[in-house]
């Protein structure tokens, strides 16, 4: 009865969601209407990420790390909607302490009193899966003990079945099943989920993320007590400082914002490059920032290593390129990075590509994350109308290695905005990429001017002979110029064709609406209805039309 609920909850809720969608951002767009579809979008979205915080706050589970997801992604939606969302953080409802204290004196095999010194009934954070108390040992030191929620084995299992039907909507979508494998980024979704709830591992995690940052000073992670672990308990030296996006407090401990974010900024960029393994679910609760004391200055502080991510040579050698393409501003090492890994359609024009990634570079290359916001709508439509053919076929896709690492930087992203709303994404990496760079021609040696230098020779030797031979064809009358249409002339030619069936869908509505108004009106009931169907039909088709 518990999982027809739930279930039934969770994709009623996402039904209404994209039926809403369909309606307003297709429907009534292809009808004409995108002002009025403009024009609600803000009321239309506010309401709905209220009414997914208010499920998510009901329900727990998946839902609340969807929510936390979302409402850290300051530097791409709009505010209105991670305000809504961002209470998902604290405002998680905590479990009854009999229930939690049932748990771990079942998987401690022990009194609560007689394992701990001290216990607080009042949780210190209650999370999706777990809730965390501050206790101390009989030793005296002071640590923090997340309990997993009772039950929520079963509930995250629904959860995911809920979203299983959700995906099998969603990749009837083109749009979106062209450019991801929506049932495997569920599948990979679901299995480190399933990791997370297993604590033994989380403080294996936390013992190699203790080892990564062993001799940086400017880190903290909290020292694990293997005597107080079990699978569904895991017990951690107190790390609880300022919250990382308590901006107040951070500011009145004397420390800079701006260089929180350099730090937390690079800090991932050694996790993901250097170690290859990443804390992958950095959300405002699981980072904090310890105020400088006589024995060190300030620190950042990592807590919850249940979700992380690994990097495979591959993987890392095309975020090496592309690290390298966006601090030296190279548009066509950027895309066939992005082409290696698989996150651009086999059908795609790279060179199309390579053009608009120029644009990019010329226009926004060197702007902060809040310059890029406020971008004034002009040049944003400037850019739209110059590269509407890729913009309309979008021809990128996710791949499913990278789905922990692309929520990671996100998030990353979003977090660095909010402490710096100056914060130069460009010009934090451009040091980063110079190292990079200078290490591949240190690597590369001789070896690699010597190869840069031969192709260059190659196109310069072959450069005076393919100019003879084009003159020579030009003189004989033999030069054929053959000319294509561009994307943007196809583009226009399509939606003058579309704009003309639209037109002759609508022709056809209004001469169906009036015969059979009048019919029905003279007594053929049948006729009447029968005709008000086949507009019905009309209107339909002429939605359907693609602009």
């Amino acid at each position: 009865m518990l999982f027809n609920r739930r279930y039934l909850r969770i994709v009623l809720f996402f039904g209404r969601i994209v039926l809403n969608f369909i309606f307003w951002e297709i429907f009534l767009r292809r009808l004409g209407l995108r002002r009025l579809a403009n024009r609600t979008a803000r009321g239309r979205y506010t309401a709905a990420a209220r009414r997914f915080r208010a499920l998510a706050i009901r329900m727990g589970g998946v839902m609340i790390k969807v929510g936390q997801f979302l409402s850290a992604r300051v530097d791409v939606l709009p505010e209105y909607i991670t305000d809504e969302l961002s209470g998902l953080q604290d405002e998680v409802p905590a479990e009854h302490f009999a229930d939690i204290k049932a748990v771990i004196e079942s998987e401690l095999r022990g009194g609560l009193a007689e394992k701990f010194a001290s216990f607080e009934e009042r949780p210190l954070a209650a999370a999706s899966l777990g809730q965390a108390h501050c206790a101390s040992l009989p030793t005296g030191e002071s640590v923090v003990v997340k309990i997993q929620r009772p039950g929520i084995e079963r509930i995250v299992e629904i959860d995911l079945a809920a979203l299983r039907t959700v995906v099998g909507w969603l990749k009837r979508y083109p749009p979106i099943s062209r450019r991801a494998d929506v049932e495997a980024l569920l599948r990979e979704f679901s299995a480190t989920l399933r990791e997370e709830l297993d604590y033994v591992a989380e403080a294996q995690n936390a013992v190699r993320f203790a080892e990564i940052f062993a001799s940086n000073p400017h880190v903290r992670i909290p020292k694990v007590h293997p005597e107080f672990c079990a699978l569904r308990v895991i017990t951690l030296e107190s790390v609880y400082f300022i919250k990382i996006t308590d901006y107040a407090a951070i500011t009145a401990a004397g420390i800079d914002r701006a260089e929180v974010a350099e730090r937390l900024f690079h800090t991932y960029l050694y996790q993901i490059f250097a170690a290859q393994f990443f804390h992958a679910d950095p959300h405002p609760g699981n980072l904090f920032v310890e105020p400088a004391s006589e024995d060190h200055g300030w620190r950042l502080a990592f807590v919850d290593f249940g979700m992380v991510g690994r990097i495979t040579p591959g993987v890392r050698a095309a975020l090496r390129e592309a690290a390298i393409a966006i601090g030296t501003r190279d548009p066509a090492r950027l895309v066939h990075a992005m082409e290696s890994v698989g996150a651009i359609l086999p059908s795609a024009d790279i060179e199309r590509i390579i053009e608009a990634e120029t644009m990019v570079f010329d226009r926004f290359w060197g702007k902060t994350m809040k310059e890029l916001r406020d971008t004034h709508p002009e040049e944003m439509r400037v850019f739209m109308r110059q590269f509407r053919d890729l913009l309309f076929e979008l021809p990128f896709q996710v791949p499913e290695n990278l789905i922990y690492l692309g929520r990671t930087v996100a998030i990353l992203s979003g977090m660095c905005t909010g402490l710096n709303p100056e914060f130069n994404l460009f010009i934090s990496l451009t040091p980063f990429a110079q190292t990079l760079l200078a290490e591949e021609t240190k690597d590369e040696g001789l070896d690699f001017w010597l190869n840069e230098i031969m192709q260059w020779g190659r196109k310069l030797i072959a450069l005076p002979a393919r100019l003879d031979s084009a003159l020579s064809r030009l003189e004989r009358g033999d030069l054929i110029v053959v000319t294509r249409p561009s994307p943007e002339q196809k583009r226009q030619s399509a939606q003058l064709n579309a704009a003309l069936n639209r037109l002759t869908g609508g022709i056809i509505f209004a001469g169906l609406v009036i015969a059979s108004t009048t019919v029905y009106v003279n007594g053929q009931t049948t006729m009447g209805v029968v005709g008000w169907a086949l507009a019905g039909v009309a209107l339909l088709w002429m939605a359907l039309q693609s602009r």
